[in-house]
């Protein structure tokens, strides 16, 4: 399954590989937390649907909550999905790029393994994984010193 899903991101990206913007235009709002190379090496795309993985094997494993929840944003190795009505939201971009580092962390097959597993264990809300991207998000939100978020979730994972 982790292949198949692994496949599907590929083909996704490939898909909008031509719609795909830099993160670097962030690089002024996210100065002290993402380094510069690193927001080159990561890209959003803006869409009025969020690309998902509908296969009836993630439903059997109790995943069609998450599949049917809405969502602003959603990160596939180096590069994330914002819904259009979200395109200019500051913190859903930084949110979206801790995962990207996740991925970057961890590596494909094993940023998807533990995803599933903590959906599943934890449901959404409570996945350390996200959990840890909201709890960056809302740092830099509310307007916390400076970090390398790179290396903070290297060193948290």
């Amino acid at each position: 399954m982790i292949n198949r899903i692994e496949e599907w991101i590929d083909d996704t990206n490939q898909k909008y590989q031509s719609q795909r913007s830099s993160c670097s235009v962030l690089e002024s709002a996210f100065a002290g937390f993402y380094p510069s190379q690193f927001l080159q090496d990561s890209y959003f795309v803006v869409v009025d649907d969020i690309p998902k993985p509908n296969f009836p094997e993630l439903r059997e494993m109790g995943l069609g909550d998450f599949i049917d929840r809405p969502i602003n944003g959603i990160t596939y190795k180096d590069t994330y999905y914002v819904d259009r009505n979200q395109a200019n939201n500051l913190q859903l971009h930084f949110h979206e790029l801790v995962h990207v580092s996740q991925w970057d962390f961890l590596g494909p097959a094993d940023f998807i393994s533990r995803y599933i597993n903590e959906i599943q264990v934890h449901g959404y809300d409570s996945a350390p994984l996200e959990k840890m991207a909201y709890t960056l998000d809302n740092h830099y939100f509310t307007g916390g010193a400076a970090l390398d978020v790179p290396s903070y979730v290297q060193s948290k994972m």
